[in-house]
């Protein structure tokens, strides 16, 4: 099965590739996806996490399987004539997901996907960052990227990286940050003091941001309160993408450096962002790079 983005830019949609985990129902961005192949026994690695099944080599690059059933906690009944793997790239990694089976693919508004409330993400330990109803069922989109830093916490934000930036000077520049997972958000806000700024609002989604922009703009104080905005791009209520759109396409704002700061950013999706006027767009682990643009960006 091949996959691949939509072609509009900013449209608030996306497209979720749909797959079982027992009887379970759950989603991943398509964005994610490079391809979708039948189950093959892997070769196993001595010593590796739990949730690691072990490694294959489709082509001429070593994928890393991860049972994403292991890492649920949900005892599946494996069946090499059914089971799937869903090979994945983001964070500059390519991971493959060992499923159950793959159901299809759906096009959707985030606007329609719920965040999990308090209850399901307690202290930021949930990998669901969204809830979708279709047809009558619920499918849980889960945060691979949790998952995979979870099993291999190198492949996450790194502290050591402002700490090669050296002494830094302090700074009151506001910067906006959008980022609806709060282990994330957490680490970035924590990351930028730590590099020196000291003025770091939070918002959970494209929604939220707007509605504070707005409410900035109608004001006056938008251009006082917001000198930069760092954005993830896959969030309910409202993507980054069209938070991007929005703000770029709005005289008052549109001065506004906007900093697209995602696991999605691939090249694909750096023509994306580009035609909606993003003015940088980095890979989440490179925290270091950011805190670099940022520099570049508020010195101009």
């Amino acid at each position: 099965m091949e996959t691949g983005i939509l072609l509009e830019s900013g449209t608030n949609e996306l497209e979720i590739l749909e797959f079982k985990v027992g009887a379970n129902s759950y989603g991943i961005n398509v964005a994610k996806v490079k391809e979708i192949k039948p189950y093959e026994k892997p070769t196993p690695i001595p010593n590796s996490h739990p949730c690691i099944e072990g490694i294959f080599m489709p082509r001429d690059d070593i994928i890393t399987i991860i049972d994403l059933g292991q890492c649920l906690n949900f005892a599946t009944d494996h069946n090499p004539n059914r089971d799937m793997y869903i090979i994945t790239n983001f964070n500059q990694l390519n991971v493959g997901f060992h499923v159950d089976s793959v159901v299809g693919i759906r096009r959707v508004s985030w606007a329609d996907i719920s965040k999990p409330d308090a209850t399901l993400n307690n202290q930021g330990n949930s990998v669901a960052t969204g809830i979708i109803k279709l047809d009558n069922k619920l499918i849980v989109i889960l945060d691979f990227e949790k998952i995979v830093t979870d099993i291999s916490p190198e492949t996450g934000l790194k502290m050591s990286d402002i700490d090669n930036l050296g002494k830094r000077n302090r700074s009151e520049e506001p910067i906006l940050i959008v980022e609806d997972s709060p282990l994330l958000s957490k680490l970035i806000h924590d990351c930028l003091i730590k590099a020196g700024y000291d003025n770091i609002i939070t918002t959970t989604n494209g929604q939220e941001a707007w509605d504070k922009l707005t409410d900035l703009k109608e004001t006056g104080r938008v251009h006082n309160e917001v000198h930069c905005i760092i954005t993830d791009i896959e969030m309910p209520q409202m993507d980054g993408h069209h938070l991007t759109k929005l703000v770029k396409n709005d005289p008052e704002l549109k001065s506004i450096p906007v900093v697209i700061f995602s696991s999605l950013v691939n090249q694909e999706m750096r023509v994306k962002g580009e035609s909606l006027g993003a003015d940088a767009q980095l890979s989440k682990p490179e925290i270091g790079l950011l805190v670099g643009k940022i520099d570049e960006l508020l010195s101009n």
